[in-house]
């Protein structure tokens, strides 16, 4: 365990999970005046993870805080794709599109997860205590506060406890019940990212793989001479049951999976095995009726993760932890208000976009009659999906 110490003292929040949405809070937290306390399970930043899109609403956030020009300088960049048959020989290319990212003319931005985060983070300087390597052990809460224990940390009173943990919050467990109350999997896609060798010799561009039984793969390159990013991962009609703690047991998963695939996936698979940037997904969402119980409030994933298939995930978490920071900051004598505050606004905003990543997975696989939600060839238009909301002044 390593901690800095912050410069504030004033109402003390403690925020679970170094994460799109809990760095994006805290860094409004401390610009409102709150004495943040950070705690992330990792030693440090977390490595790796999927490519993130940043847009409509949160384009904004960004902006307000001064931190657009930097994501527009991480991002990806990408110039196209390519699908590939199993032998390596393209059958089809955009300058136009990419899967992850959608169309290359928008304003959008698609960045790597590890790179938005270490944005976020610069942003937030030195202005939040953080407590990395440790987790929380228990929460108890009265009308004035949270007594918080630490697996590692001695234990210490907040006025208030945010969980930005992601899609299996220890928060949301501790103080609200089992993942199977909230957790929601539908489709039946599982997919793994990972940094591997860029033996492919990719540079702004992504190569995609996918076999007639559903397994699949995707390697996206940003510079010849730096590791690229992989995604792997296959389809199970009938779902599957793994633990999202044992890393070493959803390797062999997914290896046992794609035997015999295609294309470069042996190879793949052999970088995969050696990995220590990975992270392994479904199509999930949580659903909750209230993403609060007391001083105990819920953000992003951990509240209302949306699902990979839309790509307005990172949208709605940076979204949300700004109307949060927001309803905090003008209720700072009544943070249970401030909280109903955030849920009355954000709710209607979040279950609309949950909705459509139902309806999306709903539709046929055959990209052609989706209209405006697709780019040409057929690729998913995720920026047509983006929904407005109306950001109130910080």
């Amino acid at each position: 365990m390593n901690s800095t110490t912050p410069k504030r003292t004033d109402t003390r929040v403690l925020v679970s999970g170094a994460s799109i949405s809990g760095l994006t809070i805290a860094y409004w937290l401390v610009r409102y005046g709150f004495a943040v306390t950070m705690v992330e399970r990792a030693p440090h930043l977390r490595p790796g993870g999927h490519a993130l899109d940043v847009r409509g609403p949160a384009l904004e956030v960004a902006e307000r805080m001064a931190i657009l020009g930097a994501m527009r300088e991480r991002s990806t960049k990408l110039t196209g794709m390519a699908v590939v048959d199993s032998d390596g020989q393209e059958i089809f290319r955009s300058t136009e599109s990419t899967l992850t990212g959608g169309r290359l003319d928008s304003a959008d931005v698609e960045i790597m997860r590890d790179d938005l985060c270490h944005v976020l983070h610069e942003a937030v300087g030195d202005q939040v205590e953080y407590i990395f390597g440790d987790s929380i052990e228990s929460l108890t809460q009265d009308g004035s506060g949270v007594d918080v224990t630490f697996v590692t940390a001695a234990p210490r009173r907040f006025e208030l406890v945010i969980g930005a943990d992601g899609l299996y919050s220890r928060v949301r467990r501790i103080a609200f019940g089992p993942d199977e109350q909230f957790l929601r999997t539908f489709g039946d896609l599982y997919v793994a990212t990972f940094g591997m060798p860029n033996f492919l010799g990719l540079e702004r561009w992504q190569v995609m793989y996918q076999q007639p039984d559903s397994v699949g793969a995707l390697v996206m390159g940003l510079r010849k001479d730096v590791n690229a990013r992989a995604y792997l991962g296959f389809s199970a009609p009938k779902g599957i049951d793994y633990d999202f703690r044992d890393i070493d047991a959803q390797k062999r998963l997914l290896a046992d999976r794609v035997a015999g695939a295609g294309w470069v996936i042996p190879q793949i698979v052999e970088h995969m095995l050696r990995a220590t940037d990975f992270h392994f997904y479904s199509l999930s969402q949580v659903r909750m009726n209230s993403w609060s119980r007391g001083r105990i409030v819920l953000v992003g994933d951990a509240g209302y993760a949306i699902s990979l298939g839309t790509g307005q995930g990172t949208t709605v978490a940076m979204v949300g932890a700004y109307v949060l920071a927001g309803g905090l900051a003008t209720h700072k004598d009544d943070l249970v208000g401030g909280i109903a505050a955030y849920e009355d606004g954000l709710r209607a905003y979040v279950i609309r976009n949950q909705d459509i990543a139902l309806e999306q997975n709903a539709q046929p696989d055959d990209p052609t009659d989706e209209g405006e939600t697709a780019s040409p060839g057929g690729i998913p238009d995720f920026g047509a999906l983006t929904l407005p909301f109306a950001l109130k002044n910080d």
